[in-house]
């Protein structure tokens, strides 16, 4: 829906989606607005209008002047791109710069500020299950989610990384063009939610053309990756109304693919056993990674796990499945941050020693 919202200047803005909010945060009520809802067609009229309100009328819109070109040629004089970049994200501090010509102070600090990297969450099954295709030094084509993360260190098992559904069919052409000793070190990963949205076809392709290639699907039952929506895989519609569930390996067997398995990431020991009897067989694999996101609401955390400093020989490979919770003291010895731990269990595989215990019935 289109809409004007006047202000107290003489300052005209024409705007869309998040540029609306960047404006309107960075100058409030000392401009007026006309904000888009649609912009195919544009309001011509309406844009004729608002600009005989205003002294000064500004278009904002990131990348190309979709909107500032059209004004133009119906003769709408706009100020757009002489002054806004072709480039890049826009924001409320460019906004008001560039309009208003006022900056923000900022305020340095004298100390270093420790870097925090994107992570993947205290209790993520995708932890578990990377860190075996590490113990196992595969290469993985990866996909679009939050397992996208795993491409970072310390466990950096990601290789590619190209757009959803292209793990699946980029196994299968990567596994064509290097031969079977290759498929045999190689998988593909992505996670329920885009598997059914782009990886289906690709599993497809390589059921018909009988490429020796494993595909894991990292079902957590919920699409991770942008803020917990239902998919066709978990029973509830967007509405949270309930449905049909697709059936992962049901649908597997139905397209052609005769080795399904399931393991549950949490087991690590276990999980690493069924890969790698995956990897012997001939034809085609599809491995289902399942445990249900740890921050989903239905899932119960466990009590935390602590460090038994007394065996804790602080050699520092539990740091390695990158989890937020687990630390280094200043003495080098490890430490787990009980307020972010979930009690998941999985660094209890990477510590030969026995030093990482729950506590469970320390109350």
């Amino acid at each position: 829906m289109n809409k004007i919202i006047e202000g107290s200047g003489k300052i005209g803005v024409i705007c869309a989606g998040s540029t609306y909010v960047y404006a309107r945060e960075a100058l409030g009520d000392k401009a007026s607005y006309l904000k888009l809802g649609m912009i195919n067609p544009l309001p011509v009229e309406l844009i004729k209008k608002f600009a005989a309100t205003v002294e000064k009328l500004y278009v904002i819109e990131e990348l190309d002047p979709i909107i500032e070109t059209h004004c133009k040629a119906y003769g709408i004089q706009v100020i757009g791109k002489e002054i806004f970049s072709l480039l890049g994200e826009f924001n409320q501090e460019i906004v008001r710069e560039k309009i208003l010509g006022e900056k923000n102070e900022k305020v340095a600090l004298d100390e270093p500020i420790p870097v925090r990297p994107p992570v993947m969450c205290c209790g993520c099954p995708h932890r578990g299950l990377f860190s075996v295709l590490k113990k196992l030094n595969v290469v993985v084509s990866g996909d679009i989610g939050c397992y996208t993360l795993a491409s970072q260190a310390p466990i950096s098992m990601l290789d590619t990384c190209v757009c959803m559904g292209a793990s699946v069919s980029g196994l299968h052409g990567f596994n064509l063009a290097r031969g079977e000793e290759q498929a045999k070190k190689s998988v593909a990963v992505l996670g329920d939610s885009t598997f059914i949205h782009s990886g289906i076809t690709g599993l497809i392709n390589i059921a018909y053309n009988k490429t020796n290639s494993k595909v894991i699907v990292l079902d957590n039952s919920i699409t991770g990756m942008t803020g917990h929506q239902q998919n066709p895989t978990t029973g509830l519609t967007l509405k949270n109304e309930p449905t049909t569930a697709v059936d992962l390996e049901a649908l597997a067997k139905a397209v052609g693919i005769q080795n399904v398995v399931v393991v549950d990431p949490y087991n690590m020991t276990k999980t690493n056993e069924i890969i790698k009897a995956e990897f012997q067989k001939d034809g085609p694999s599809l491995i289902i990674s399942r445990r249900p996101c740890a921050l989903l609401k239905s899932v119960k955390a466990n009590p935390p796990m602590k460090i038994d400093k007394a065996a804790c020989t602080k050699c520092g490979a539990c740091l390695r499945i990158g989890c937020p919770a687990i630390s280094k003291e200043d003495d080098g010895s490890m430490k787990i941050d009980e307020n972010q731990c979930v009690g998941c269990g999985i660094c209890t595989h990477m510590c030969k020693f026995g030093a990482i215990k729950s506590t469970r019935g320390n109350a």
